[in-house]
């Protein structure tokens, strides 16, 4: 194997360092929120991060580094202990090398404070612009028990190589969604493991998250079949594809329902 440079070293390095300097931001500010939010660890000691969630968070940092060098073991200190924190499912840009996830918490209240609080902070800390999306998770847990979602109690069949976020710009809530007829159509999506359905809260936003045993399945449904069900809703839309490979450590780290 060819060894780093010197200039690579240093750039692992000084992301290293900032990533350190986010994870010292987010203690400061943690410390200074208080009050009822500090229930956090009790919940997290008394196993109620295998709760049914509440609402479901999407993030995603304008940011370009190998998962390898993210310390994840002190972020997800930290993540563990945000008030009403369930589970995290890290992801890695395939391509790009941005770093996000998708949680679940125990409210939509809690989920709110992540996104103006805890993220925040530390996108600021990097330097970066950053995304974030709420989804209301009690609308659509039949949904996605139906088609295997691990993050309301299927066990999973397999180890994700991949998994697949999209959403839809529409507003069409949920209850009136074509899911019943849209889940048997994607259960013969090659490579399909699971999908997490998605509706944003306050928009009505469809999406989800679909877990694929390779990245050429999960690229083929990204680039290939999605496009035609957003045609056929005359509707833009976002999709991205993240290698379930790297992040699998740091997300057993965080209970992702994923790994069994």
């Amino acid at each position: 194997m060819k060894r780093p440079s010197t200039l690579q070293i240093e750039n692992m390095v000084s992301r290293r360092k900032i990533l350190a300097g986010a994870v010292a931001a987010v203690t400061t500010t943690n410390l200074i929120l208080g009050g009822k939010l500090a229930i956090a660890d009790t919940a997290l000691n008394t196993g109620e991060q295998h709760m049914t969630p509440k609402a479901f968070v999407y993030t995603e940092l304008q940011i370009s580094t190998p998962f390898d060098t993210v310390p994840w073991q002190e972020l997800n200190d930290q993540i563990a202990n945000e008030p009403g924190f369930l589970n995290k499912t890290w992801f890695s840009g395939a391509g790009n090398n941005s770093v996000g996830g998708i949680y679940s918490f125990d409210s939509v209240e809690t989920a709110q404070h992540y996104c103006t609080r805890f993220f925040p902070a530390v996108a600021k800390e990097f330097g970066v612009a950053q995304t974030t999306r709420v989804f209301d998770a009690t609308i659509v847990s039949d949904a996605s028990r139906d088609i295997g979602s691990p993050h309301f109690g299927a066990t999973p069949t397999q180890t994700p190589g991949a998994f697949v976020y999209t959403e839809v710009q529409i507003n069409v809530p949920f209850e009136k969604a074509p899911w019943q007829a849209r889940n048997p159509v994607l259960k013969q999506q090659k490579g399909l493991i699971s999908k997490l359905w998605l509706s944003g809260l306050n928009t009505n936003t469809l999406g989800g998250v679909d877990a694929f045993d390779t990245i050429e399945n999960a690229r083929a449904f990204a680039v290939d079949d999605f496009p035609k069900t957003a045609a056929n809703l005359n509707a833009a839309f976002y999709t991205r594809v993240f290698d379930a490979t790297v992040t699998e450590a740091a997300s057993r780290g965080l209970s992702s329902p994923y790994y069994s």
